[in-house]
């Protein structure tokens, strides 16, 4: 059913990455799909590193971490651009196209009153992907 999978990643937000993940890799191997996890990064990223290769490796050891708890191949991808925070949506939409991704499983916390005002990125990708969206939240 699914091909290849895509999981977007923040870095500076791993810890509430497990559930998400792990939905992924028991969906990539139940269907013998790829699984690719995407950060897009640039700009200042002082809280995880101040080099795009460091943040490129870091990602490559948290895949490899998912790879090797689930027993398949996990792949990364890390995307520079000049504004994350603007360009993210962007970016992953972009990417679903150039890496022939046919499913988004993506962590979100729960709503609040703020996303009455903007949409979380899982929202969006929700409302503007041509793909399905699993959105996972985060938490029991």
């Amino acid at each position: 059913m699914f091909k290849h999978i895509m999981v977007p990643v923040d870095l500076a937000e791993k810890d509430t990455l497990t559930k998400a993940a792990t939905v992924a890799a028991d969906l990539a191997g139940h269907y013998g799909a790829r699984l690719t996890l995407v950060s897009v990064s640039g700009g200042l990223q002082a809280k995880v590193s101040h080099s795009l290769t460091e943040y490129g490796r870091q990602l490559a050891v948290f895949a490899d971490g998912i790879a090797k708890a689930n027993a398949i191949t996990v792949e990364s991808q890390v995307y520079s651009v000049p504004d994350p925070s603007v360009e993210v949506d962007r970016k992953l939409l972009q990417v679903i196209k150039d890496l022939d991704i046919d499913l988004i499983v993506m962590a979100s916390h729960q709503p609040g009153w703020a996303e009455y005002l903007v949409n979380s990125h899982g929202g969006r990708m929700a409302s503007h992907a041509p793909i399905s969206v699993f959105v996972v939240r985060d938490g029991d």
